[in-house]
């Protein structure tokens, strides 16, 4: 249980409720130990009254007695086992709260290199599935556990006082329960594990299929993807029964033992009661009950030695990436205010994953307010440079400025609160335009998304929608086009009002007037706002302060359009051949 010790902190916190929880628990079971000494007690009566030691008016008086004993002992059992699953099972929902929110903090914090080394499905799969095995670990087994330790604790001393005879061969069975439990316990444990990482196999694949439905349709491949569901299903079902198949032992082998317990019960306290050395056959009734009582608890054993082990093996899994440590760090506490000056100091970069060298001493200073543009062929590192200036990567070598300080020294919080960014690929949430948009100002009125909306040359589409602003997306914005998309996410990004944006080549998917239109509406809106522009076309770049050419991620070509128009090299040449493309 060494990876359910991460568990503990939570346990201190709500440590009261526990408390409680377990002292209630105790007085659940001490009522319900009540009932059988009662019964003993009522038969007894029965006895006496037979051999003529009663009269019948005192028996009755006497068995009512007991009665009204056994069923208010009863009533208060049954209210303080209410009592106990309030607390106790409340407590297995907050720290479920506390560690959901902790592993999804945590993957925010994490670098990107780790989203790309883990899927969705399985990061998806420990936030929701594993923890819910954790949960019942935190809750149900600690309540059922505690209840069968305190029935333990009570009830098999209170055995021996009475009939230490019965009493030993009553729990006669159980050592070789704690054998049989050990051993499969290993089992599934092993067993828990293969199903957990099979389970986020399952919704690795099933989210990627659901995502890329369009893909799957578009190549008619729905029968491939069937078979390979199947395929997956079919192994999942091989790991599920191997694991059912240990599980279905447990119970069984619990009611047999107490089986063999309550024959031993009744075999020794009736040869016992006909040899005299038993005063009454009561105690057999008495025992039986406690048997019957200890059926529960016993059984139970192996239900929570299942549950034990599957949530050591979800935990283990939960642990594995709360161990992760986020490899961009917020370095500075207080906030850092951010004019807009960037500047490159032979900066290299390599990715991690792919170990593609994107940049290659690259410098370069942007003054604040000024509109630079990136060009280059696919793969010379211009993403990479926005990428850099957001810190969502770390240089491998050289440094990056902003306002003359370095990166590292500035808030990471400040320096990104001050930029804008709208990537290539523009993701929307799954919820209304407006919204969406919104995303950059969450207390923006109305009439500053519709202004923004327009700015982006989006707002004639957005009101061609029957629900206009209030249309809700689906995935990943899949109810718009890839231009309406990436207009959005422009919009986005004005509504923001930063001091940095970062266009990364989000024009790709509009014509050429459209694109006119917004780079004007842009250049209105980004005054005194310093501007980084990635794109593939000359038009998007000509209007800039200063253009920079990127090949193979070095600075290959800097200037403005005239001043790189009027020198041989790939502006020229790109500008030229797009010139030609427009006229044809």
């Amino acid at each position: 249980m060494k990876e359910l010790k991460y568990l503990n902190k939570y346990f201190k916190k709500y440590w009261l409720k526990l408390l409680l929880g377990v002292i209630i628990t105790i007085i659940a079971r001490i009522f319900s130990l009540v009932m059988p000494s009662y019964v003993k007690k009522s038969i007894e009566v029965i006895e006496d009254f037979s051999a003529d030691q009663l009269l019948e008016q005192e028996a009755r008086g006497l068995l009512l007695e007991y009665i009204l004993i056994i069923l208010a002992t009863a009533l208060l059992s049954g209210l303080f086992t209410f009592l106990m699953r309030q607390t106790i099972i409340n407590v297995s929902r907050y720290i479920e709260y506390d560690l959901k929110n902790e592993v999804f903090d945590h993957y925010q914090y994490l670098n990107l290199n780790f989203y790309k080394k883990n899927r969705t499905g399985d990061l998806m799969n420990r936030i929701s599935e594993d923890i819910n095995q954790v949960r019942l670990y935190a809750g149900p087994a600690i309540m059922y556990g505690m209840n069968a330790l305190t029935l333990f604790a009570c009830l098999i001393p209170l055995m021996f006082i009475k009939a230490p005879t019965i009493a030993l061969y009553t729990i006669a069975p159980f050592p070789i329960l704690s054998f049989l439990i050990y051993n499969i316990s290993k089992i599934i444990h092993k067993r828990s594990t293969k199903v957990q990482e099979f389970l986020s196999r399952l919704s690795t694949f099933t989210q990627e299929s659901f995502s890329g439905v369009a893909v799957i349709k578009a190549y008619g491949l729905e029968p491939k993807i069937h078979d390979d569901v199947e395929t997956l299903a079919s192994e999942g079902k091989s790991k599920s029964v191997d694991l059912a198949k240990v599980d279905a032992w447990f119970f069984p082998l619990m009611i047999l033992l107490i089986g063999v317990s309550n024959i031993f019960v009744i075999y020794i306290g009736g040869k016992q009661y006909m040899n005299g050395e038993i005063d009454s056959i009561g105690i057999i009734a008495e025992f039986i009950l406690y048997v019957n009582m200890l059926t529960w608890p016993v059984a139970i054993v192996g239900w929570l030695t299942s549950i034990v082990q599957r949530a050591e093996a979800s935990q283990k899994r939960i642990n594995e990436f709360l161990k992760e440590e986020p490899e961009i760090r917020n370095e500075v506490d207080e906030s850092t205010p951010i004019e807009g000056k960037i500047e490159f100091r032979n900066v290299s970069f390599t990715y991690e994953d792919t170990e593609i060298t994107a940049l290659k001493n690259l410098s370069f200073t942007v003054h604040p307010g000024e509109t630079v543009a990136i060009l280059g062929k696919t793969g010379s590192g211009k993403s990479t440079v926005l990428e850099l200036i957001a810190r969502l990567y770390d240089v491998s070598g050289g440094e990056i400025l902003i306002d003359d300080v370095p990166i590292k020294n500035l808030n990471l919080f400040s320096l990104r609160e001050a930029i804008g960014t709208v990537p290539q690929d523009a993701f929307l949430f799954s919820d209304s335009i407006s919204n969406n948009i919104k995303f950059g100002k969450n207390n923006a009125t109305d009439e500053e998304v519709v202004t923004v909306a327009k700015n982006a040359v989006v707002h004639e589409n957005i009101i061609g929608f029957s629900k206009q602003y209030d249309t809700v997306l689906g995935e990943r914005g899949i109810t718009l086009s890839g231009g309406q998309k990436q207009r959005v996410s422009i919009a986005r990004a004005l509504l923001k009002d930063p001091r940095i944006y970062l266009f990364d080549d989000c024009l790709s998917a509009v014509d050429t007037e459209t694109e006119e239109e917004i780079l004007n509406n842009l250049k209105q809106a980004s005054q005194n706002r310093t501007t980084l522009i990635v794109s593939h076309r000359v038009s998007s770049a000509k209007n800039a302060d200063k253009i920079l050419v990127l090949e193979d991620g070095q600075l290959i070509q800097q200037g403005t359009h005239e001043e790189l128009n009027a020198i041989e090299g790939y502006y020229k040449e790109l500008y030229l051949n797009q010139l030609s493309e427009k006229e044809n």
